[in-house]
C-alpha cells in the first residue's frame, strides 16, 4: 500500500537517491532541504505517514524539527538518519516515542527499506492499540452516562474533577446497585491512567487468606497450595487502578496491610522478603457506613482517614427518578440488540407502575426488570400485566393470598421473620448483601436481624 513520506536532508544527492528508491517501491515522496520548510508543509494542512530526517540540519536540528511537527500532527512517526553515529546521539533520538528507528550514513538502502517497513508495522500496532483503548473507554465516556437528574449531574461533575486529578485514594459510597462500579471505571478510563490496567475485586466475595493473595500475590511455597509464584492485583495494576468493592467487609488484619501499602506505595507478596514499589490509584466502594463501622471497632480508624480523602456519594434511584425513563429507553435498546427483539416502549400504565416503585435494588434492579420484560415481551409494547408481580397490585395480592395463609393454630411473627432470614441467607450462600436484597432490606438492617436471632 502506498504511503506518503517526507525526506528532510540538506544534501541534495541523498534527497534524490532516497526519493528514487522509495518511489520505486510504490510510495509517494516529498523532499525538503530544511526543517523549517518541512514544518511549513504541515502548517499548510498537509499530512504524511512517515518522516525520514537528518539529525544535523542547517538551522533547526532534526530533533527540534520533529518536536515542532509533533505539535501540529500528533500521529507522525520518524526515522532519524545521521553521519554522527555516537551513542549519545542515538539515545537522545530514541527517547522520543515518535522516533521509531535510527540509521547511519552512508545509508544502506536495504536497511532503510527494512526500517521503513518496521516503522509502518509500529504505526499499525499503535492504531490497533488505540482502537482497543477507545472501545474500552467509550462506554464510560461522560456523555454516555445517563444523568438527567441534578443529583447525578453533580456526581458526574465531581467524577470529572477527580479523574483529571492525581488523587490516589477515592471512596464511592451508596446503596447496592447504584452504579458505584460504573463511576469507578469512568474515573479510570477518563484519566491519564486509562491505557494501564483497571483491576477490580469484591472484598466480600473471597475468604480473607484468598483475598490477601489476590491483592498482594504470593511466593512459591508460601503456603500449602502455593505451587508457583503469583503476582497480585497491586503488581498487575501498576500505573493503573484497583477497584476494591465492598471494602467495609474486609477484615482488620488485611486492612492493616492495605494501609501500609497505601502509605508506603510498596508491599511484599505473601512469603516474600522484597519490597515491591507500585504506583496505583485505589478506588474503594461500600454500601455500609464506614464511620459506624469505625465506632463499632469493625474498621480501622487510620485506614478510614486514609481512604476518606475524596468521597463520592451515589444517589439511590429513588432520589433520581428523572433518570428512570431515559434508563428504561437505554436498557430496551441494549436488550433488543442482545436478544434480537423489537420492543419499542412500555405502556403508560406500566411506566406509572415503574415510576411509583421504590427500587430498593436501584439501577441494577431496574436493569434486571427491563431484561426480563424484553425477553418475555409478546409485542412491541410492554404492558403492566407483563411486569413482575411486585409491580402489579392485583397480581401481588393474588399471589400473597395463594402462597401464604395463617395456619389454624396461629403463628409467631418473630418465628416467621426468623425463617425468612434463614431462607434468604441460605439462598444467597452466606452472602449477607445478596440476602438483604432478597428481603428488600439494607445490609445493616439484615445484619441486625442476624444478631437478633442469634444467627451470627
Amino acid at each position: 500500500m502506498s504511503k506518503k513520506m517526507l525526506i528532510v536532508d540538506d544534501e541534495e544527492l541523498i534527497r534524490w537517491s532516497l526519493k528514487k528508491q522509495l518511489i520505486s517501491h510504490g510510495h509517494d515522496v516529498e523532499t525538503f532541504e530544511s526543517g523549517e520548510k518541512a514544518i511549513d508543509y504541515f502548517k499548510s494542512g498537509e499530512k504524511a505517514d512517515l518522516i525520514i530526517i537528518d539529525f544535523k540540519l542547517p538551522g533547526m536540528t532534526g530533533l527540534e524539527t520533529t518536536a515542532e511537527i509533533k505539535k501540529i500532527y500528533d500521529d507522525i512517526v520518524v526515522i532519524m538518519i545521521t553521519a554522527y553515529g555516537t551513542v549519545e546521539t542515538a539515545v537522545t533520538a530514541m527517547k522520543q516515542r515518535y522516533i521509531v528507528d535510527y540509521i547511519l550514513k552512508p545509508i544502506n538502502f536495504d536497511e532503510l527499506l527494512i526500517a521503513v517497513e518496521r516503522a509502518f508495522e509500529i504505526t499499525e500496532l499503535r492504531a490497533r492499540y488505540k482502537t482497543l483503548i477507545d472501545e474500552k473507554t467509550t462506554p464510560f465516556a461522560f456523555e454516555n452516562i445517563i444523568c438527567n437528574s441534578q443529583k447525578m449531574k453533580s456526581v458526574i461533575e465531581m467524577v470529572k474533577l477527580v479523574s483529571r486529578s492525581d488523587a490516589t485514594t477515592i471512596t464511592i459510597l451508596g446503596e447496592s446497585g447504584t452504579g458505584k462500579d460504573l463511576v469507578a471505571r469512568a474515573i479510570h478510563y477518563n484519566s491519564q491512567r486509562r491505557e494501564n490496567p483497571f483491576m477490580d475485586i469484591n472484598c466480600a466475595a473471597l475468604p480473607d487468606n484468598l483475598l490477601e493473595s489476590e491483592l498482594f500475590g504470593h511466593e512459591k511455597g508460601a503456603f500449602t497450595d502455593a505451587k508457583a509464584t503469583k503476582k497480585g492485583l497491586f503488581e498487575l495494576a501498576d500505573r493503573g487502578t484497583i477497584f476494591l468493592d465492598e471494602i467495609g467487609d474486609m477484615k482488620q488484619e488485611l486492612q492493616a496491610k492495605l494501609l501500609t501499602a497505601l502509605e508506603r506505595k510498596s508491599f511484599r507478596r505473601i512469603g516474600g522478603v522484597k519490597d515491591i514499589s507500585v504506583d496505583v490509584r485505589i478506588i474503594a466502594a461500600t454500601n455500609r457506613e464506614l464511620k459506624e463501622l469505625v465506632e463499632h471497632k469493625q474498621f480501622r480508624e487510620d485506614l478510614f482517614y486514609r481512604l476518606n480523602v475524596i468521597n463520592i456519594e451515589m444517589p439511590s434511584l429513588r432520589e433520581r427518578k428523572e433518570d428512570i425513563i431515559p434508563l428504561i429507553e437505554h436498557f430496551i435498546s441494549e436488550f433488543n440488540r442482545a436478544f434480537k427483539k423489537k420492543v419499542k416502549d412500555f405502556s403508560p400504565e406500566a411506566k406509572d407502575s415503574i415510576l411509583s416503585h421504590e427500587w430498593p435494588g436501584n439501577v441494577r434492579e431496574l436493569k434486571n426488570v427491563i431484561e426480563r420484560c424484553v425477553i418475555l415481551a409478546k409485542g412491541d409494547t410492554i404492558t403492566v400485566d407483563e411486569l413482575p408481580t411486585e409491580f402489579n397490585p392485583a397480581k401481588r395480592l393474588s399471589r400473597k393470598r395463594s402462597e401464604f395463609s395463617i395456619p389454624p393454630g396461629g403463628i409467631s411473627i418473630e418465628e416467621l421473620e426468623r425463617e425468612l432470614v434463614v431462607q434468604a441467607i441460605n439462598m444467597a450462600n452466606g452472602n449477607q448483601t445478596v440476602a438483604a436484597e432478597l428481603l428488600k432490606l439494607t445490609r445493616d438492617s439484615f445484619r441486625r436481624r442476624l444478631v437478633k436471632f442469634g444467627l451470627i
